[in-house]
């Protein structure tokens, strides 16, 4: 069986002398009580654990205010991005703070020379046992089973001193909870991880059993999409001349992975009969440029839609739109452990990567792996330079992170979009329910029957990403209709966030949506409170791709086809800034928002997103959470991004 942690807070007697300084006050509690779970037994009092503690950084509060002053197109500052050393320096823990939490953890009885302190200053590591953790922090840990024979460890929430809040931000492994859990492999599973890239019905692209039978056109889009569909309903034909200058990452987890006979496939069934007029045939036998992160690799001994599908759609469109950019692959995680979103995060900046400290055994992959087969390498630190543009088609529910973590995660997004780079994620194909249709009940918690709440998407709800929706090319209309919300097979994930404040370039076109179009739910159902971060940012097709999959073609649906195109249409508005001589264009979302782009993009004014039991939220004139501000024109983006400095 595989263990998994989860804590449950103390509330017996004290576990030994309080604080000579302050009392413990509680610090973070578990983001929702999971479904099917059942407390089982306390964990063993001396099991090592490998305890993170991640100290508040200066200036957090700032970093809005400060990726505005370079992303928003009437600033002054306006491209002037930040190096990874000034990044750095701008939010990096204070003296005072790693002094408090070292001094704390000495008063507790740990030697200094089990203290460590991470490269970045943002992490103390300490290896200990359950017992010592347990006293520290004032709380219980306990093995959770489920009827699949599961296991994992937790607890429910945990305290530190009174003095010592302000300068820790979260504590891993505590209250982090993986709530899905792990089908039995052949390889064996580190306790209570489950990597992004597993096999599962409820995440990637939804495949059709519709089979493509004839040649696809233009004259068909609302049945089959194509590249030539894509240029063809957003105005972009564009070749790169700069590609030297501009990269575009797309990220994939293993086991997920590409197959290059499915790539050529595509390609040469593209260039020799679709006939796209803006295509190379040197495509085929191209593959992007793989950066293998923590022992990751392109598997291709489990082959099927599960472990290829998501692979396969995000590289045939990114490549074939953008042709001739090389495509950069970032594989994250090997095939034991599997990897999580900060895994990616710490191989593109070095300032995030946290060896020693920082990643979540319950969301992350640790690296080195100790288990047979296993990446025996440290964790992938600053491997490459960040890619330009980045294009992630996977996410997870908010209500399966804790606030803290989430918040901590978005800050790195928010410092990539810093030093220039562009992040897309997809909004997610189940409406305004979470992953698998699942909803929340009145407590905020996942439940797999009668939930009435929606349940928004993570890592889409940070302000500092931008989200992608799905439209489709609605049945019996042409690429010179206007399109609808998708609503074909998956349903444009939107809504409102339940952790993040509203952004302040969102502020007028999300309030005007609750003032001229309010939506017909309480707040018993969504957070309408007005005043936090609202999603999806934009919207591209997400309906009816064909794809060579597994040898044939098969057709696909999801947002996990929207992101890819969206990147590529914003990485040839980075090429062409490039070609000239300008920066790329970082963080978008203050242009898309801004009143000077409005006629740039397609507004969205047919279908919805229902989930939970409701018609869901309606695409209306202007923004709205079902497809953002609408899809882009390329041709009108382009000449308003090369008039910005």
């Amino acid at each position: 069986m595989r263990s998994l942690l989860v804590c449950a807070a103390f509330f017996g007697a004290a576990f030994g002398a309080p604080s000579r300084r302050s009392p413990h006050v509680l610090h973070e509690k578990r983001a929702a009580e999971p479904i099917d779970w059942v407390m089982s037994h306390r964990l063993e009092a001396d099991k090592v654990l490998p305890l993170r503690i991640g100290l508040t950084q200066q200036n957090l509060h700032r970093l809005e205010e400060l990726l505005m002053e370079i992303s928003h197109p009437e600033s002054e500052k306006y491209g002037q991005h930040y190096t990874p050393e000034e990044v750095v320096e701008t939010f990096s823990p204070s003296r005072d703070t790693i002094s408090a939490v070292t001094d704390w953890l000495v008063d507790s009885g740990f030697s200094r020379d089990r203290i460590l302190l991470s490269g970045n200053k943002g992490w103390i590591h300490v290896n200990a046992t359950t017992a010592e953790v347990e006293e520290l922090l004032q709380t219980e840990y306990y093995v959770y089973t489920h009827p699949s024979g599961d296991e994992q460890f937790s607890c429910h929430s945990y305290s530190v001193p009174a003095h010592v809040r302000e300068h820790v931000d979260i504590i891993r492994p505590t209250v982090h909870f993986n709530h899905k859990p792990f089908p039995k492999r052949k390889l064996e599973k580190r306790d209570g991880f489950r990597g992004l890239g597993a096999p599962n019905i409820h995440q990637g692209p939804k495949k059709s059993s519709k089979q493509v039978k004839i040649t696809p056109s233009l004259e068909n889009c609302d049945e089959f999409i194509t590249p030539d569909c894509l240029r063809a309903l957003y105005n972009f034909n564009y070749k790169p001349i700069a590609t030297k200058k501009n990269s575009y990452g797309i990220i994939e987890f293993t086991p997920q992975s590409f197959l290059a006979g499915d790539l050529d496939l595509f390609f040469g069934h593209a260039h020799y009969i679709w006939q796209q007029s803006n295509f190379s045939p040197s495509l085929i036998g191209v593959r992007p440029k793989a950066v293998l992160i923590d022992g990751a690799v392109v598997q291709t001994i489990d082959q099927s839609f599960d472990f290829n599908g998501e692979s396969d759609l995000d590289l045939e469109y990114a490549m074939t739109l953008t042709a001739p950019q090389p495509i950069t692959l970032l594989q994250t995680g090997d095939l034991v452990e599997g990897a999580g979103f900060d895994n990616w995060l710490d191989a593109v900046d070095a300032s995030f990567c946290t060896f020693k400290g920082g990643d979540d055994p319950e969301q992350d992959g640790i690296y080195p792996d100790p288990l047979p087969g296993g990446f025996k390498g440290p964790e992938s630190c600053g491997i490459i330079t960040p890619p330009k543009t980045f294009s992630v088609s996977y996410g997870q529910d908010e209500s399966t992170i804790t606030a803290a973590s989430a918040m901590r995660q978005c800050a790195e997004y928010g410092k990539l979009g810093m030093m220039g780079s562009t992040i897309f994620y997809s909004s997610g194909d189940d409406g305004v329910a979470g992953n698998g249709g699942v909803c929340l009940d009145a407590s905020g918690n996942p439940v797999d029957d009668g939930g009435v709440k929606f349940n928004p998407g993570f890592p889409v709800t940070c302000p500092f990403v931008t989200a992608v929706g799905a439209t489709q090319v609605n049945p019996g209309s042409t690429v010179n209709d206007p399109e609808g919300a998708c609503e074909q097979v998956i349903f444009s994930g939107g809504g409102f966030s339940n952790i993040f404040p509203m952004p302040s370039y969102q502020a007028t076109a999300v309030k005007n949506f609750l003032k001229e179009h309010p939506p017909p739910f309480t707040s018993t159902q969504f957070n309408n409170s007005g005043t936090v971060r609202a999603f999806p940012d934009l919207s591209a097709n997400g309906a009816n791709y064909v794809i060579g999959i597994n040898g044939e073609f098969n057709l696909v649906f999801g947002t996990s086809a929207s992101s890819p195109v969206v990147g590529s249409i914003f990485t040839a508005i980075n090429d062409a800034r490039l070609a000239i001589g300008k920066k790329s264009i970082g963080f978008i979302n203050p242009v898309i928002y801004s009143p000077l782009f409005q006629a740039a993009f397609n507004d969205i004014t047919m279908g919805g997103n229902q989930g939970c039991g409701t018609p869901g939220f309606t695409a209306t004139k202007g923004w709205d959470p079902v497809t953002g501000v609408g899809t882009p024109n390329f041709e009108k983006l382009l000449a308003l991004f090369l008039l910005l400095p």
